[in-house]
């Protein structure tokens, strides 16, 4: 049995030297910066549809790249970012945007399966990207995750009181005077982008690993937009490195893992008591240096 770990130690440390390993854990890192925030944004805006919506889009833009012979990743970034400045001005409500998602989602997926099957492309490529290529990640993937990276909580950080008033309350916000139309496409384009650039970590069917099951245990622990968001990129951080380290000694597709890993730990942030919890919080705001 030791020897048995030592072994699996030893091959760990060996692929931890191969350059798509380093690749792949370098993107898990900036993903767990940008895309937990994002997954703040959805729940904030009660936009769960979307994400769903822009899997079907994200396809039907690979399978236009596969047709015309131009990077499918691109396309996919491209359509989802039109998708998401599109249905903007539905998301005055929740139940706005609902039904459109219902209609975008069938649309998406009905014109993604006829131009592969009119085109005679092969469709193998395409449907890959359901289940995830993590270990294909290409120096155009880490561009658009470190991209994400940087502008989605330095828009938060800018925007920070516009930011949480929308998610609070979108009436309130537009009475104080925050530029609520713009912001919200901006927010949209942002969501709609990160879920096409996370699809070939964990796959189309994955996606939530890296952008809502932080964010949903992050709710639970943080007080204000800025604690939640901090919270968020703890848990991306800690939870895409842990299940892609226990993917790789167990050689274990890394999507599943992660969403199970993060899955385990949003239930255990639920299981634990509101008082404990609110403890916590009690005693980390104490422990603060007091500003004067």
């Amino acid at each position: 049995m030791i020897l048995a770990d030592a072994l699996a130690a030893a091959d760990l440390g060996e692929l931890l030297h191969l350059l798509p390993v380093r690749r792949a854990g370098f993107a898990l890192v900036l993903a767990a910066v940008g895309l937990p925030v994002v997954g703040v944004v959805i729940v904030g805006l009660d936009i769960m549809p979307v994400r769903f919506a822009m899997m079907h889009v994200a396809l039907l833009g690979i399978a236009i790249g596969l047709l015309t012979g131009l990077d499918p990743m691109l396309c996919a970034l491209v359509a989802c970012a039109l998708a998401g400045a599109g249905v903007a001005p539905l998301a005055r409500t929740p139940d706005g945007l609902s039904g459109a998602m219902g209609l975008l989602m069938s649309l998406a997926i009905a014109a993604a399966l006829l131009v592969l099957a009119v085109s005679g492309v092969n469709a193998s490529g395409a449907f890959a990207l359901l289940w995830g290529s993590i270990l294909s990640v290409g120096t155009a993937d880490l561009v658009v995750l470190g991209a994400l990276a940087v502008l989605v909580p330095g828009l938060l950080w800018w925007r920070r009181r516009d930011v949480a008033l929308l998610l609070y309350d979108r009436e309130l916000a537009q009475c104080s005077g925050v530029p609520v139309r713009a912001l919200t496409v901006v927010l949209l384009v942002l969501v709609a982008v990160a879920v096409a650039g996370a699809i070939k970590l964990t796959g189309a069917l994955l996606v939530d690993a890296l952008t809502l099951l932080p964010a949903l245990a992050a709710r639970r622990l943080g007080t204000s937009l800025r604690s939640i968001t901090l919270w968020a990129v703890g848990i991306g951080v800690a939870v895409n490195l842990t299940g892609f380290l226990v993917a790789l000694r167990l050689d274990w597709p890394p999507g599943p893992v992660l969403v199970l890993t993060a899955g385990a730990l949003v239930l255990a942030v639920h299981l634990v008591p509101e008082r404990s919890i609110s403890t916590w919080r009690a005693s980390a705001s104490d422990s603060l240096p007091s500003s004067h």
